[in-house]
């Protein structure tokens, strides 16, 4: 059985990592890469046959991005530092390829235009992710943070770390942005709280919240747009 084959008992010129300094990761099986990352079995379970387990939990490589920690520790062989040390490289991976790097010249001053820089960030995630935008008095980016993961609601939006994040950068404005994972982006109630409460603050501070930005598969939803939000 493939379980019972260890690396060791493997020829070296046909074993993942040798295979990879031979031909190259581009020439190598998703399985093969995925032994490497997991870089050892355990007395009982090669590296490969663990790989073929990982993948039998998809179907098709970018079902992988899909995995969570749970499923991963759940397979006989595969404890949490395994798990974790796979789903760190997943996200390198997802970052180096998809990932845009912070544009400090992007002038926030479309909804739409932030809909597009964020789209492809979230639009598979399944959970909310919220962020803030920092802007400066010409509306240029200046910083992002994601501060809150979960539903959104006015007990896990702190405000109190949405404008300590403004303080920190010195920023004149700010847009918050949000995914619905349902694929529906019109604001639920709690949104609408939410984003009152944040313009009410912002008001108060003197950095403005010039908008919320609602984000799904393939939409948006901007509350400046749809007058929510008066500037």
């Amino acid at each position: 059985m493939m379980n019972n084959v260890l690396i060791k008992d493997v020829p070296q010129e046909e074993r993942p990592r040798e295979r990879l300094v031979k031909y190259g990761a581009k020439n190598l099986s998703t399985s093969e890469l995925i032994a490497i990352i997991l870089k050892t079995g355990t007395k009982d379970y090669s590296s490969k046959y663990l790989a073929s387990e990982v993948l039998k939990l998809v179907n098709n490589v970018t079902d992988l991005k899909k995995l969570s920690l749970g499923k991963l520790i759940n397979i006989n062989g595969i404890g949490a530092v395994k798990a974790i040390e796979f789903l760190a490289a997943l996200e390198l991976g997802r970052r180096v390829y998809e990932q845009k790097p912070l544009d400090n010249n992007l002038k926030c001053n479309s909804a739409y235009k932030i809909y597009k820089y964020f789209s492809s960030e979230l639009a598979c995630e399944k959970q909310e992710y919220f962020y803030c935008l920092y802007l400066n008095q010409q509306k240029k980016l200046i910083d992002k943070k994601l501060l809150f993961k979960g539903t959104l609601n006015k007990s896990l939006i702190h405000p109190r770390e949405i404008f300590k994040g403004a303080y920190l950068s010195s920023a004149a404005y700010i847009i918050c942005v949000h995914n619905h994972p349902s694929g529906n982006v019109i604001p639920s109630s709690e949104d609408i709280n939410v984003t009152e409460n944040l313009v009410k603050i912002g008001n108060l501070q003197g950095i403005p919240v010039i908008d919320h930005i609602i984000i799904a598969d393939n939409n948006y939803y901007s509350f400046y747009e749809n007058e929510l939000i008066r500037r």
